[in-house]
């Protein structure tokens, strides 16, 4: 169970996939923000917080280095991601080297397949199939964009879906896009970095105002998509949308990705709101050493004082990238060995993966003895029932009284009355399947294991 792959909502999963229960509505992640904090009376002003992509992207790598251990561990299997590059141009290079060094740093298998700028659709097209072929690769990314005579579409059509390093696929996107269908095997990197950022920030996006600034394939279309799906309601602006600055003033979040230097005028943003800027815009500046320097779609400066929380250009958004691409790796090599993914953080249609330092606590008996310290908040409780080959709505029925003994204890703690989350697992089961994990602040701690709800539930009476 981790913070860190969590939604708000009850979470139920269905072997490959996942179905949302429609009760214990608890947030099971991050704080939320407080919006609109730190504002000056006397200025007017919101004193800004920058949101770290450097760090958070570190987190997410110690994270899959951490899974990915776990599984050649257990299942004697590396995550693989092979990288076709065509041609010598230097941007290229530059990324594909920056990913193979984080592949490296995660201790990941990696394929190199470097081409020719001359090589034959075909020829390039059997390089694909041989990677589609290779049991030790379970993630292929072509890097774009390909010499003119050759067909990016076509190249990227013949990629297996269950090895899409991008989740670009046709099936990802759907299943993306679907509500309660089964959850895509790879999430586009940046909106996904994108949403890691505003969880691990802790911005509170259910029931907010969100606006997406470009409708693009590659990141305003999946980040929307992403947003709704956490109970945001979402408008998408673009280069046809008339005064998109009155939509703007009324965004709580703003995902920033239309390719325009600085197009965002700080009086456009509502203040107290949060600022994704996904774009990277070079601009003249005779100071610097190349003679330019990076900007994003948002006037920083501009936005600096109304924003509560932005992401830098350059040390943003980023970084995030990378650090996704190795997340989709280690969820498809997951899902070869037919393991649930590792879903972003607070998806509610996904199931739910402890990391394996939570998955070994589950199985040790009840950490804090009887007239110990209250619960904390229900809010930051989650129940955990593993239930293989039962029946996973009678699962859920009978882990009400649990609930219910958890939101007592933590009443006592000054915590408001309502149930905490549940999460159902119907992939998993093992001798102690039922957890109670503690998820506020620091990593989660599981608060007591049992093998049954029942005996979950007398553990807790002990306190």
């Amino acid at each position: 169970m981790s913070a860190a792959g969590m939604k708000p909502a009850v979470v139920c999963g269905v072997a490959g996939g996942a179905l949302a229960l429609g009760f214990a509505l608890g947030r099971i992640g991050g704080k939320p923000s407080q919006g609109g904090k730190a504002v000056d009376a006397a200025r007017g002003k919101v004193e800004t917080e920058l949101i770290d992509g450097k760090a958070i992207a570190a987190d997410v790598r110690s994270e899959v280095k951490e899974h990915a251990q776990a599984l050649e561990r257990e299942h004697g299997v590396r995550p693989g991601l092979a990288v076709i590059l065509v041609g010598t141009r230097k941007d290229s290079q530059s990324y594909v080297r920056n990913k193979k060094k984080a592949a490296s740093e995660v201790n990941f298998h990696t394929v190199d397949v470097d081409l020719p700028e001359t090589v034959s659709q075909k020829d390039l097209l059997k390089e694909v199939e041989k990677l589609n072929n290779d049991p030790k690769v379970h993630a292929i990314l072509v890097q774009l964009p390909l010499p003119k005579h050759i067909d990016e579409a076509t190249v990227l059509k013949a990629i297996r879906v269950d090895k899409d390093a991008d989740g670009f696929s046709a099936v990802n996107i759907g299943n993306l896009c679907l509500k309660g269908g089964d959850p895509p095997m790879a999430v586009p990197c940046t909106p996904a970095g994108c949403i890691e950022l505003i969880q691990r920030s802790g911005v509170e996006v259910s029931g907010k105002r969100a606006v997406v600034i470009g409708r693009s394939n590659i990141v305003g279309m999946p980040v929307s998509q992403l947003l709704q799906s956490m109970d945001a309601t979402v408008t998408v602006c673009h280069s046809r949308t008339k005064d998109m600055a009155s939509y703007i003033k009324e965004a709580d979040i703003v995902v920033a990705a239309i390719g325009k230097a600085e197009f965002v005028r700080g009086e456009w943003l509502k203040p107290g709101c949060t600022v994704i800027d996904v774009g990277i815009n070079p601009v003249e500046d005779a100071t610097k050493k190349l003679g330019h320097r990076l900007v994003g779609d948002v006037n920083f400066a501009e936005a600096k004082g109304v924003a509560a929380k932005i992401t830098p250009v350059p040390g943003g958004v980023g970084p995030m990238t990378i650090a996704m691409l190795l997340k989709n790796t280690l969820n498809l090599a997951r899902h070869s060995l037919g393991l649930p993914r590792l879903p972003l953080r607070k998806n509610a249609r996904d199931v739910a993966v402890a990391p394996p330092a939570a998955q070994a606590a589950k199985h040790e008996a009840m950490h804090v003895a009887a007239g110990a310290e209250a619960l904390p908040a229900v809010e930051d409780v989650a129940v955990v029932v593993s239930c293989k080959g039962g029946d996973i709505w009678q699962a859920a029925v009978q882990a009400s009284p649990l609930r219910q003994k958890i939101q007592e204890l933590a009443g006592k703690g000054g915590a408001k009355s309502r149930l905490p989350s549940v999460v159902l697992q119907a992939a998993r089961n093992g001798d102690r399947p039922v957890a109670v994990v503690g998820l506020g602040g620091g990593p989660p701690k599981v608060l007591c294991s049992a093998g049954s709800i029942d005996e979950a539930a007398a553990l807790l009476e002990k306190r």
